[in-house]
């Protein structure tokens, strides 16, 4: 990138804003997973009109953009792999506005979700979405991959939640989507078009989401299982009885010995499977419903069910499952961390398709996610620098998603396609979608500059 266009995006943003020390660009080369590529240059603006005039610059000269929060993403999303400049939006982390009387939250797209979430819980109001990485992530970053997690089963994900959007277009023209009306079918949904878009097809720089009263209790069960195949008729049980849990998370047998390897807690290895259930609503609400919910496990075959009467004794319960992730770092030197839909019915057939995955390829495969809406996370165990060892894994990763697909399911259900999907879309959505999809991107990025090499096949 010569010197004139680094002074322009300076005169932009200012000197001090613009990297391009390889020590700095380290920064923005990575994100959650395992890839790295470093971009020409780093860019952090701090208005929607400083990113209209970054775009402007790239477009003009055809320069690749890479939009990225915290990049915290599991897909290489937010890695420059064409280099040029990574535009990070961190600097953009006000909070806007909380309205009560529409119950709605406006945020600029660099403010931590959790950040988001604390400040309109002191009003008294509720943002339901809380992926994994919660205290790290945006707001932006979760718009982009439409995040999901544990709560997606009651309260469903990111987009179900936003409601407008500010977005730049790649030639750098700023236009507003949505707003604060709650029915809204005029044209197309470019909300939702936004939503899930990876960076491909703008830049999100201001979000407005809708809020819910806050629960005022929840009750939180520890469920184990001898079997998994009692756990998945469990899950199914519960939802057709009418209980309708804010979170229902699976652990399998390799996910519960790796968390006691790890902390040494008591859970019990010989289970093949522990649910982790809560329930919300008032009091006693919640209380009934985490009380048929165990009866019901009961009835399904579990060993044990532990239910908290504290929310010190929540917290205990669900430190298993909050620490799987962690967990497997005492395991090997890298994982791959996938994310796969398939429909509830189908989870203890992809549990086993999973571990004959694992035998067939000879890698550790540890399996958890959210049961209640079959969004699956198996984990492979593996030392990238083993190239025959990278390559079973390859392998592998190609085998799980057919499997996936073959069970009625999808690629991801929260972490997005980025590049690390990239070459099995067409096994889900088949050409004509793909077709489709391409002629969009077209439309709104006719030079290709955003995020390129993401989510489409080479």
């Amino acid at each position: 990138m010569n010197e004139q266009i680094i002074e322009e995006l300076q005169n932009i943003v200012g000197p001090e804003q613009v990297l391009t020390s390889p020590e700095d660009l380290i920064c923005y080369s990575y994100d959650g997973t395992f890839t790295e590529h470093r971009p020409d240059v780093a860019v952090l603006p701090a208005s929607t009109e400083e990113v209209s005039e970054i775009l402007k610059v790239a477009y003009r000269e055809g320069i690749p953009v890479v939009p990225r929060g915290m990049g915290s993403g599991l897909a290489a999303g937010s890695i420059p792999f064409s280099g040029g400049i990574a535009l990070s939006l961190t600097r953009m982390n006000r909070i806007l506005e909380i309205d009560h009387d529409n119950m709605m939250a406006t945020a600029q797209a660099g403010v931590i979700t959790a950040d988001l979430a604390a400040a309109v819980e002191a009003e008294g109001l509720f943002y339901p979405p809380d992926p994994a990485s919660i205290r790290q992530s945006t707001i932006g970053g979760n718009v982009a991959a439409n995040a999901g997690g544990p709560r997606c089963l009651k309260y469903g994900v990111t987009g179900d939640y936003v409601m407008a959007l500010e977005v730049v277009l790649a030639d750098g023209r700023i236009f507003r989507t949505g707003g604060k009306a709650i029915k809204n079918v005029t044209g197309y949904n470019l909300v939702q078009l936004m939503v899930g878009s990876e960076g491909t097809l703008g830049v999100v720089t201001e979000v407005t989401v809708k809020l819910l009263a806050m629960p005022p209790a929840k009750r939180t069960a520890l469920v184990t299982f001898p079997r998994l195949a009692d756990a998945g008729r469990a899950v199914n049980a519960v939802l057709s009885a009418g209980i309708l849990p804010a979170t229902l998370e699976l652990m399998d047998e390799t996910a519960i010995n790796s968390v006691e390897d790890y902390l040494h807690i008591g859970l019990p290895r010989e289970a093949e499977a522990i649910l982790v259930i809560e329930t919300d609503g008032d009091e006693a609400d919640a209380s009934r419903d985490i009380e048929v919910v165990a009866d019901i496990c009961r009835q399904e075959g579990a060993g044990e069910v532990r239910v908290a009467a504290t929310a010190a004794e929540s917290d205990e319960l669900w430190q298993a499952r909050r620490s799987v992730s962690p967990s497997l770092g005492q395991k090997r030197p890298n994982k791959l961390g996938e994310d796969i839909t398939v429909p509830r019915s189908a989870i203890p057939e992809m549990v086993a398709r999973l571990k004959e995955i694992s035998r067939k390829h000879d890698l550790p495969i540890v399996i958890f996610g959210h049961a209640g809406d079959g969004n699956l996370h198996p984990n492979i165990l593996f030392d990238r620098r083993d190239p025959d060892e990278w390559e079973r894994v390859q392998q592998a990763v190609g085998d799980i998603f057919a499997a996936a697909v073959e069970l009625g399911g999808a690629l991801s259900g929260e972490h997005g396609v980025g590049a690390l999907k990239r070459p099995y879309l067409e096994m889900n959505l088949g050409p004509i979608a793909i077709d489709v999809m391409r002629n969009i991107k077209k439309a709104l990025d006719p030079k290709g500059i955003l995020n390129p090499g993401k989510i489409f096949p080479a």
